[in-house]
């Protein structure tokens, strides 16, 4: 599929489209008319939800913008520069998530990418899921395009004659989605694989047990592989967490952990560095200091991951598998390049010569020793 959407673009996509999707598309893209139709069409208490939830991730990563520096007396200095273009996609169906749209195209914007597309499925003669497409049109995405799976990857990352190229790809989909991103990797950057969520909750004798077992259930909600596991020094509160669960009528494949104190829970915690980490404790704030390996950290009984995945204001798009021991979650850092600026004085450079061209010759580079030394040359004849 990749290979057909690189070379025959548009034509390629239609093609497939009508094979896996069951629908003809004449035109890809969605009107801003439609968009602003979806979302005049949805509730106005969720058109509120999503204004509130997009004014908390706006707020969120203006905080966390990096700036340019510059220190003209050492020469150096930093610039940060967005992105020119960043595709999106968002799963169609029952898998329809409008938290997602504004969790990755919010950072983006804020990060000042110029152009920020979405790419998202129909399903035969469904229409487009109206929450989703109200979300792009507060998050400010600049074009929506109804194609999904494996060809709008594609499509994303070679460009066709109706979607341009883009820098970077970002959001989740299906097994075949993932692998396509992971096969565009280096011809366009992604934002990760990510497989199936999993959060740990950890919890001492001053948690309650319903707030354990709802937000073991909430986890075990997203998929059949998703992983929900309780750490506790407390055998009480297991217990009662296995009562709630029961009360609850769960089918929870989770897993409950006894372990001797929470210096020991958190070490756990810290070696499977799992997405969520949920600290259930009292003064969660005094534990903070030593997780050192995770996604994102949900502090305390009413700061639930659940309320990260729709409103708190960090993107919910977060490291899986283990992978946060070295990757965060997304951010306007995600968005944005760094350049480093030299710019020396001469006096600087004076400075400086000598010990560049020790190092030179000891890697036997005679031609960069010798930049240095006819500039050096220069000012002593300036003298």
């Amino acid at each position: 599929m990749l290979r057909e959407v690189r070379s025959e673009g548009d034509a390629a996509i239609r093609r497939y489209t009508k094979l896996l999707d069951g629908v003809d598309l004449p035109e890809f893209k969605i009107s801003e008319a439609e968009l602003a139709e979806a979302r005049s069409s949805i509730s106005t208490e969720l058109e509120s939800a999503l204004l509130l939830a997009a004014k908390r991730i706006t707020d969120f990563h203006q905080a966390t913008l990096p700036r340019n520096w510059v220190d003209l007396e050492q020469g150096l200095g930093e610039m940060v520069r967005p992105l020119e273009r960043v595709g999106l996609y968002a799963p169609g169906g029952t898998a329809a998530y409008p938290s997602t749209v504004l969790m990755t195209a919010i950072p983006a914007r804020v990060a000042g990418v110029k152009e920020v597309i979405l790419t998202t499925p129909r399903r035969g003669a469904e229409p487009l899921n109206p929450a989703v497409m109200a979300a792009a049109h507060i998050a400010g995405v600049d074009a929506v395009y109804q194609i999904g799976g494996v060809p709008a990857i594609a499509a994303m990352a070679y460009g066709t004659e109706s979607i341009a190229k883009v820098d970077k790809i970002c959001g989740p989909g299906n097994i075949f989605v993932a692998y396509a991103k992971k096969l565009v990797q280096g011809q366009v950057d992604i934002d990760g694989i990510f497989g199936p969520t999993e959060t740990i909750v950890i919890a001492d004798d001053t948690a309650q047990a319903s707030f354990c077992a709802a937000d073991m259930i909430a986890q075990a909600e997203h998929d059949p592989l998703s992983t929900a596991i309780l750490v506790t020094d407390s055998s009480d509160l297991i217990d009662q967490v296995e009562l709630e669960l029961e009360l609850r009528l769960s089918t929870l494949e989770g897993r409950i952990v006894l372990v001797e104190d929470l210096d020991e829970a958190v070490e756990l915690a810290n070696r499977i560095a799992p997405e969520h980490l949920c600290m259930m404790v009292a003064d969660p704030w005094t534990w903070a200091g030593k997780v050192k390996n995770a996604g994102g950290l949900f502090l305390g009984e009413y700061s639930p991951e659940v309320m990260g995945d729709y409103i708190a204001g960090p993107s919910h798009v977060m490291p899986t598998g283990g992978t946060a021991r070295f990757n965060s979650a997304l951010s306007v850092h995600h968005f944005m390049r760094t350049m480093p600026v030299v710019g020396l004085t001469p006096q600087t450079f004076r400075n400086l010569g000598e010990a560049a061209v020790q190092i030179a010759h000891v890697e036997g580079l005679t031609g960069h020793s010798g930049a240095i030394e006819v500039r050096l040359e220069s000012l002593k004849a300036r003298a």
